[in-house]
């Protein structure tokens, strides 16, 4: 499968094909996850390294523009 965008990708040789945050085996779903109980950005990023703070900010902006666009 081709990457979705400069972000994120989904490959079935990544995790079956769960979204991942591209050049990681870091699901996006556990970002959502761990921003959803509690826990800070800083935190996600000590606990998964290879995710960049660059990239987590980018994915906020990403779905917050999605978000908001009008229909």
């Amino acid at each position: 499968m081709a990457t979705s965008n400069n972000l994120i990708e989904r490959r079935k040789d990544i995790l079956g094909g769960t979204p991942v945050f591209k050049g990681t085996r870091v699901p996006v779903s556990t970002f959502f996850e761990y921003l959803e109980t509690g826990h800070s950005l800083s935190e996600f990023l000590e606990d998964f390294p290879t995710v960049t703070k660059q990239q987590a900010i980018q994915v906020l902006e990403r779905f917050k523009d999605q978000l908001l666009q009008p229909q």
